[in-house]
């Protein structure tokens, strides 16, 4: 099927018809090897392109509606939101900036908790949403991880995080570093209770959360070709001064040196997350 309107043929010709035809925007998705994916194909598929497998970067109502079965879920702890804690001001007021992105994404943070059945099994999973301020950690998602943990020391449940955050949240500085601790010390305790823990990286995920709780699950899945690490490539070349190894810091590079369990394909990854729960959750 030949797509000749997405091609300017001369100078001001935006179509291969007498019509201009404008094409709804969501309609059609473009990944980054030029190929052309519409966009009822793509959610089908798990939002991954059939044409070359690329995973299109979605948020956590995505990602519930894939896990759950039938998208059935109940969110847990949905009213706590963020605030400018410190009267923060960068480029603009952090309030003013929180205020934006809530009423741009509709979301209160850059996560949300869940619980559902998946394959039959009820489960707590937690989803960063990178349109908010890049799925930073900030005290809200702090917050919101321990009470997820707490839920499921309380019902005997299994958990797991889906990561894609660019780092901890510079607008709420140590607030924002204090997380890392107040979770690892909650994992502990869901450890000690025996329930298991899964991780799943997407892309990206980067400093604060790849250097705490992305890295101390149980079991540690990855999405195809994620960029996963604590500072970005160009960051590290210019402090090192040498070229990098080739893919490094993609899923492949980190499984290969041992960081990384699984790489799960966003298609397979409902199956691979009920398969792994019933084998190895002492409760499941």
């Amino acid at each position: 099927m030949a797509f000749d309107w997405f091609k300017r043929k001369a100078k001001n010709i935006t179509t291969s018809t007498d019509e201009k035809k404008d094409v709804p925007k969501g309609l059609w998705h473009q990944t980054p090897s030029g190929k052309i994916v519409e966009h009822e194909e793509l959610k089908r598929n798990s939002y991954v392109s059939p044409e070359d497998g690329f995973h299109v970067r979605i948020g956590s109502a995505e990602f519930f509606e894939i896990l759950f079965d039938e998208g059935k879920f109940t969110e847990l702890d949905a009213n706590v939101e963020s605030i400018d804690i410190l009267n923060f001001k960068d480029t603009k007021p952090y309030a003013d900036r929180l205020k934006e992105v809530k009423a741009k994404t509709k979301l209160t943070d850059s996560i949300r908790n869940a619980v559902g059945t998946v394959k039959g099994t009820q489960m707590v999973v937690s989803c960063m949403d990178f349109a908010f301020i890049g799925g930073s950690l900030g005290s809200v998602m702090g917050e919101k991880i321990r009470r997820a943990i707490d839920y499921c020391i309380a019902n005997k449940l299994p958990y797991m995080i889906i990561c894609q955050s660019g780092g901890a949240r510079m607008q709420e500085a140590t607030y924002s570093l204090m997380q890392l601790a107040k979770v690892q010390a909650k994992l502990a305790q869901l450890s000690e209770a025996g329930l298991l823990y899964i991780a799943y990286l997407c892309d990206p995920t980067f400093g604060g959360i790849t250097a705490s709780f992305a890295m101390t699950a149980d079991i540690i899945m990855a999405e195809p070709g994620a960029l996963i690490g604590f500072a970005g490539p160009r960051v590290i070349r210019e402090t090192i001064g040498r070229d990098l190894p080739e893919g490094f810091q993609t899923s492949e590079f980190l499984q290969e040196k041992g960081f990384v369990d699984f790489i799960v394909k966003r298609t397979e990854i409902r199956d691979t997350v009920s398969k792994t729960v019933n084998l190895l959750a002492v409760n499941a």
